[in-house]
């Protein structure tokens, strides 16, 4: 694989405190990033935000408003993994679809390639820009945009099953799965707007733990354990 969008939940890398972020959770993130760009793989990162923020709090605020607070709960994380990954030697850049004075840079697919093209690794902060669009819609938008290969997803959950392993002890976990099922069974890898996104534009997915040892590197090495969503 040439060029990947890892998709990383906030959940995931806030560990067992469950918010915030976990340092060595992100380092062990940071490694394995390196070890992809250090085999030539072009690697963005979007980011969700429910480490800090999930949905409204109150029925008092305006869903536009609580979603701009979700958005830069983006932002918030993907400059701080921006630095940890600064830290263990790679170079990286954080493009928002808005302005966020000299934190960011506006987000555009040339100044997108262009970093690729100088082995950063590219952090897409802000979501879509847009409220009502989830991190997930703005994970299929950029992967789309960009050209990527196939989204890595990164989960608090090791794949896609049948029913929800929380509540259900036999659930099973699909080797593979196509999008149209994942679709029609409303198995909630990512949220509807993205699955169909995904099915329109014929983009794959590998659904894997987070905290799996090297799982990353793991998803696109050959040596996968989660699950496959296929166009």
């Amino acid at each position: 694989m040439k060029r990947v969008l890892l998709k990383l939940s906030g959940e995931a890398l806030a560990g067992e405190k469950h918010t915030g972020f976990d340092e060595a959770t992100v380092i062990s993130v940071g490694k394995q990033v390196k070890q992809l760009v250090d085999d030539g793989v072009e690697v963005g990162i979007v980011i969700g935000g429910g480490n800090f923020w999930r949905g409204r709090t109150s029925e008092n605020m305006d869903r536009t408003k609580a979603d701009q607070i979700g958005m830069l709960a983006t932002v918030m994380n993907c400059i701080y993994v921006s630095e940890i990954f600064r830290s263990l030697d790679m170079k990286t850049a954080v493009l928002t679809p808005f302005e966020c004075g000299s934190f960011t840079k506006l987000f555009s697919k040339d100044r997108a390639n262009k970093y690729f093209g100088k082995g950063m690794v590219v952090f897409f902060a802000g979501g879509t820009g847009h409220p009502y669009f989830s991190t997930d819609t703005a994970t299929v938008l950029r992967a789309v945009e960009i050209e990527a290969d196939v989204i890595l997803l990164a989960k608090a959950i090791d794949g896609v099953y049948d029913s929800d392993p929380k509540t259900n002890k036999d659930a099973k976990r699909y080797d593979s799965v196509s999008i149209q099922e994942v679709i029609d069974k409303q198995l909630a890898v990512v949220d509807l707007t993205a699955s169909i996104m995904c099915m329109e534009q014929k983009m794959p997915m590998y659904v894997f733990g987070l905290s799996e040892e090297n799982s990353i590197v793991k998803a696109i090495s050959g040596n996968f354990n989660g699950t496959k969503v296929l166009v």
